[in-house]
Formats: C-alpha cells, structure tokens, sequence
C-alpha cells in the first residue's frame, strides 16, 4: 500500500504530521509511506528532522515544479509554490497512491481534477479555537484525525465528521519537540520575566497592524522585560532583508529579539522559554499552556468576545483593549497567574489527549487501523 503525506505550506505545519509519516513507516514495513513536497526546501528541512526517528523507511519525492513557477521563482523569493497549479500538474502523481495524509484542505481540489484512487486523510494543524479548526471541507475528507478532544467534539457537533471516519487523535508534534529538545543557551542575558509576543497574520484578525509596533517601542523604552518578537511565520512570508529593515531600532537591544520566521518560531523553542505569552488568536498558546503561565490577550478590533467559543482561549488570561494599557496588562497577568491556573489547566485537558505517552506512534496505529479496513468505504 502506498501511502504519501504531502507538504505544500508553510513549515509549520510539517511538525504536526511528519512525525506520524515516520512512525507510520515504522510500525508498517509493508507499507511505501512516502514524502511528497512542492519545493526542495521542504525536502531539506524534512531531512534534516529524520534522525530524530532512526527506525522511519519514509522515502522523498519532489513534486514538478511548472516551468512558469520555476521562472517566477527567480525574481521574488517565496518559500511556497503555488498550491492549485502544483497539484494539477502532479495530478497524476497524486492518483497513484492508496491515501494522501494532509494538514491543509487546498488538496481537496485534486478530486476535480480527476484524481480518484487515493483516501483523503485529514490531520489539522495545531488545536486552536478558530473556525479553521471547524472547517466544512473537512466532510469531504474519508477520514479525520482530530487533534484531541475538544476539536472532536465540536466537528461532531457540527456534523462535519461521523462515527466511523475520524479518531480522536494525540498531538503529534509534542513528540517531535521532546526529541529535538536539548540544552540550550539562554535568549538573553539578563534574568527578567520574558515576554512572547506572537500575533496573527491575518490583518482582520491580528494586533500587528495597528498596535504592533506601538506595543515593541514600549516594551524597548523600558527595562523590566526580556521580549521576543515572534509572529505566526506566515506574517512575514518569507522573511527578507526588507522585511527586517523597520526593526533596525532594536537592533543591539539586549531585552529584545526579533524572530520573523526562523525554525526557533516553529519548534517551540520559544513557548518554551517565556515567563508570558501575548497575542491575539494563534493556536499557540496552547502549547504554551502546555506549562500553565500568565497570558495576555490583545483585543485589538473591540471585538465582543465573551461568549464565542472561536474566542474561548481568551477566557485564559487579562484582556485588553487599548494599546497604551498593554504594559499595565503585562503586570496585571503576572499578578493574577494564581487565579487563571486553574482555568488554563482544564483548558489544555480539553485540548490535548495528554495522557499518551507516544503521541505520533499512537496517531500511526490509527492510520494503520483505518487502512487496513476492508475496501475502507
């Protein structure tokens, strides 16, 4: 049986499925699991992640590149290819598997274009509480591996899955991250209460835009706080000399680091070494309440959250409304660290099957029960 896990993104989304592709190939020798990516850079970085699963029998395969893309590619850099034009000009490739394993739901689009044989599989990306993670097009995917408890329950809610067709699943990308972790140098050189700051990409969405900058000269003006600058990657896809160039005024500050897009933003090397998160909608700070710590949310659109469950992570920590109240938000969450705990801690329960030791072979035993079903209707 071959089996192909695809990779068209941004490469975050790697860490939450590619360890299950190597566990998949381990547990299955009779199995051709097989990596398929739109661009060598994908390739590499995946590389680069397979000695960390000495026993995976993944093999690599590099999709065709449109020569149209190819010539594009030599005057703007991009770290993506185009996802509708790859997949038609692969279609066939892609009609050549026994099931696809996907994070994103572009690839549904391979159905139009004739690709019949294959399962679609569905594997999210992250736990958040965004519609993404209730999206419609995942009815059209033959099985879903949900990210834990909580996202289950509100597809089946929603009747976008049914019994039979999903599982509930571990989040794999845990496993991935306890095996890179290692000592590491501290961030800064000072012992100040580090603040993350990782706000959304989408403008609608996302503090950047209008507080942004309003929030780093703050935090730069004053000596309290270590920050890290950490935008969800796609924020400033890919980063470019130009795109670093209006934060030269931080530049030799040593509270201060400015992450537009590095591995460090994806691994969790971050949520893993601050005192504090602050942002706006990102999934990640549940895996920074991995550990339950203070959190400050930016309401930076006067939205009427309270209520909205697509706002739920809100309820983790202070909310605050005006940018000028930021700092006097960042002491009021330190204080009330105390008070949130209890909620963050039932919060990450609902979010994570924590309670499995091996979250990516787990997640591969599934895969393999469903595969092995008669004719898997």
């Amino acid at each position: 049986m071959k089996i192909a896990f695809y990779y068209n993104t941004q490469y975050h989304q790697i860490l939450h499925s590619l360890p299950v592709a190597f566990e998949l190939s381990a547990l299955r020798p009779d199995f051709d699991v097989c990596i398929l990516a739109s661009t060598q850079g994908h390739l590499d970085f995946i590389r680069g992640l397979q000695p960390l699963y000495p026993e995976a029998r993944v093999q690599y395969c590099l999709l065709d590149e449109p020569a149209a893309f190819s010539l594009y590619r030599r005057v703007r850099p991009v770290t993506v290819a185009p996802k509708l034009w790859t997949l038609w000009h692969n279609r066939r490739l892609f009609d050549s598997f026994d099931a696809i394993v996907l994070t994103e739901k572009t690839s549904l689009n391979l159905k139009r274009f004739g690709v019949t044989r294959p399962k679609f599989i569905h594997t999210a990306h992250g736990a958040g509480d965004r519609a993404t993670a209730v999206d419609k097009r995942i009815a059209k995917f033959d099985f879903a591996l949900t990210p834990g408890p909580k996202t289950a329950k509100w597809l089946l809610d929603l009747g976008i899955i049914r019994p039979g067709h999903y599982a509930v699943g571990a989040y794999a990308k845990f496993d991935l991250v306890r095996r890179l972790r290692q000592e590491r140098a501290p961030l800064f050189p000072a012992q100040r209460p580090t603040i993350l700051y990782n706000p959304h990409f989408r403008p609608a969405l996302s503090s950047w835009p209008d507080w942004g900058f309003r929030i780093l000269d703050q935090v730069a003006a004053s000596d309290r706080f270590n920050l890290i600058f950490a935008p969800h990657v796609r924020l400033f896809d890919p980063p470019t000399p130009d795109s670093y160039a209006p934060f030269a005024r931080y530049r030799g500050l040593p509270h201060m680091l400015i992450d537009l897009g590095s591995t460090r933003s994806i691994d969790m090397t971050y949520v893993t070494a601050a005192d504090l998160y602050m942002g706006d909608v990102s999934s990640q700070v549940y895996e920074f309440l991995l550990s339950p710590r203070p959190c400050l949310f930016l309401n930076a659109h006067g939205v009427a959250w309270q209520g909205d469950d697509r706002y739920r992570f809100w309820t983790l920590g202070p909310v605050v409304d005006d940018v000028r109240a930021v700092m006097a938000g960042l002491d009021d969450a330190f204080a009330r660290e105390a008070e949130f705990r209890p909620v963050q801690t039932a919060a990450v329960a609902e979010t994570f099957d924590l309670g499995v030791p091996h979250p990516a072979r787990h997640n591969a035993e599934i895969l393999a029960d469903f595969l092995d079903r008669p004719g898997r209707a």
